[in-house]
């Protein structure tokens, strides 16, 4: 195709400001979608936990054709903890449409990914979003705006604005071909897709090529298929010259960053640069007596160890590698969200496995210094909420390095704070913040170790005895502190069922039910008012484990445990031997 009339764009906003929904509407103002045809809402999160959560985690590509000119789309991630995504879509296009919310206006990462595109000299496109929100002024959101949004739904003239103002790609294609992949999809048919843009000459199936490694090694490859999206689909074609945005069919291995070039003269182009992982947890066989017996289906070390190499392959910044113990691996990652869902995407695929601690990656310096990973973290806030929320920062060892206040009465907070300390962070803010707390942080340096942060100091609540909970046992135990499982749970010896209002655990049974006589029947067990117990999401889960503590993850349920299930070589490890409360 003539590349005069390709425009390569990425979308770029921050966390719901509606950058998935536009992508639908300018999907149906080109007609990707046909009259009468059923529109799924956020077409492009086709992960089930992107949709759930609202957030979209990996880029997806999408093209349409707008009065001769082909449109390629490109959905980026809104969250910090995916930035290393952020970045590599970026090099794939010309200009970026960057989404504000008209009552928020440009938020910590609307401004971190404009940065970075302006930086790459994208041309950049406004589009306020949500300008029928209640209290919400889109001249106070940017002080210069295009009303880009029509209430009929025409979205006409932000397309022609697209066309207009976003530059051509560059790029010979009478040159040498060269290529460097950016991103990888997963078909059925196909396998592992290598995506990327076309810098100059044209690629055509078939053909040999030249794949330059991280290493400097170089290989003849020959791709079998070459695919463009057309709307959400991608297609075949023959050829492919500078600017379009290609999936590649047929090589044997790649990675993220790899160079297609010709074989006459094999290119090394830079490697792309992704932001150091920060946390690490140890991921395992499941080894709870209850193992296989709520939905698993995957529970080999083999099964676990190829579905975590893929889960590299497929996003870079996720690093796997062999750990001490039979069938451990060591998965790091960029954040704690960055890592749970990894961990969420597996269980509902049937996998079944243990994961532990978060553990923070340090380093040392030539003197033996220990240094640790510190990050930007930017809070906005309701002025009411601040006080509270700069408390619990500073207590986890953050520095304020600035504090602005808007016309909305809205406190924008920056701290630099250790990545230990954000582990837990968010939910805390939220709560504190009454869910009004906008969080961000983005890796700064390595700097040195900043003290000790304090961590959960309660004990916990140790299943003693195998079988079902019952409520007269759990009755007994709520002055003892908070349970997190209900009656009828199954536990097995070594399962923590809650947290204790002291600072030493204590093995407890849960299973026994009231004395049974002539004159009490069984369901006077089932009329015990019992307080609500904690349902803890995945992350809270995460965030609550002590480093001998760790958490069996099936598809059913969550279940926290203590890493050593037998009690007698839980006190010979523990410097606080647990109480019995018999």
């Amino acid at each position: 195709m003539d590349q005069s009339k390709i425009r390569n764009v990425a979308i770029i906003a921050h966390v719901d400001h509606g950058k998935t929904t536009l992508v639908n509407q300018l999907l149906k103002q080109c007609g990707t979608f046909h009259e009468g045809e059923e529109i799924v809402d956020r077409v492009m999160d086709s992960d089930n936990l992107e949709r759930e959560r609202g957030i979209t985690i990996l880029s997806k590509n999408t093209s349409v054709m707008y009065k001769g000119y082909r449109v390629n789309i490109v959905d980026t991630p809104g969250h910090a903890d995916f930035g290393g995504q952020v970045e590599r879509v970026l090099g794939t296009v010309d200009g970026v449409l960057l989404v504000v919310d008209a009552f928020e206006g440009p938020m910590a990462q609307t401004r971190f990914v404009t940065k970075k595109a302006l930086e790459l000299g994208l041309t950049p496109i406004i589009v306020v979003n949500k300008i029928d929100r209640d209290g919400c002024n889109p001249l106070l959101a940017l002080d210069k705006v295009f009303d880009l949004e029509d209430p009929d739904g025409d979205f006409s003239i932000l397309m022609d604005k697209i066309i207009e103002r976003i530059p051509a790609p560059k790029g010979d294609p009478n040159a040498e071909p060269l290529l460097q992949i950016a991103s990888l999809e997963y078909s059925s048919f196909l396998g592992r897709l290598a995506v990327g843009r076309v810098q100059q000459g044209v690629f055509k199936p078939n053909q040999t090529y030249a794949q330059a490694f991280p290493d400097g090694t170089v290989k003849n490859v020959r791709p079998q298929k070459l695919l463009r999206y057309e709307g959400l689909t991608p297609k075949p074609i023959e050829e492919a010259g500078p600017g379009e945005i290609i999936l590649i069919a047929g090589l044997d291995y790649f990675d993220i960053g790899d160079t297609l070039s010709s074989t006459n003269n094999p290119v090394h182009l830079p490697r792309i640069h992704i932001d150091p992982p920060t946390i690490s947890m140890l991921f395992t066989v499941n080894t709870s007596p209850l193992a296989g017996k709520y939905g698993g289906k995957f529970m080999t070390g083999n099964q676990l160890q190829e579905r975590l190499e893929r889960a590299h392959m497929a996003d870079p910044a996720l690093l796997v590698e062999k750990a001490e113990g039979a069938s451990t691996f060591k998965v790091s990652g960029r954040g704690i969200l960055h890592l749970t869902i990894l961990v969420e995407n597996m269980r509902r695929e049937l996998y079944e496995f243990t994961i532990g601690s978060p553990q923070v990656i340090f380093q040392k310096d030539e003197s033996g210094k220990l240094l640790e990973p510190v990050e930007d973290f930017k809070v906005e806030v309701p002025n009411e909420f601040s006080g509270a929320c700069i408390q619990e920062i500073q207590q986890r060892k953050g520095e304020m390095v600035n504090m602005t206040t808007d016309e909305n009465d809205r406190v924008s907070l920056e701290f630099i704070v250790p990545s230990r300390g954000l582990i837990g962070i968010r939910p805390k803010l939220l709560s504190l913040s009454k869910g009004y707390a906008v969080t961000q942080s983005f890796f700064k340096e390595y700097q040195p170790y900043k003290g000790e942060i304090p961590s959960r100091i309660n004990g916990v609540l140790i299943a003693k005895e195998p079988g079902e909970a019952a409520s007269y046992a759990l009755s007994n135990l709520e002055d003892r502190g908070y349970l997190i499982i209900g009656p009828g749970a199954e536990v097995y010896p070594g399962m923590i069922v809650g947290e204790h209002n002291r600072d030493v655990d204590i093995t407890v049974n849960v299973t026994k039910g009231k004395h049974l006589t002539n004159m009490r029947s069984k369901s006077a067990d089932d009329m015990i008012q019992l307080t609500p117990y904690r349902r803890m999401t995945l992350e809270e889960c995460v965030t609550f484990i002590n480093e001998d503590e760790c958490i069996e993850v099936t598809p059913e349920v969550l279940r926290i445990r203590k890493t050593e299930l037998d009690p007698i070589k839980r006190k010979q490890m523990s410097k606080k031997p647990a109480e019995d409360d018999d």
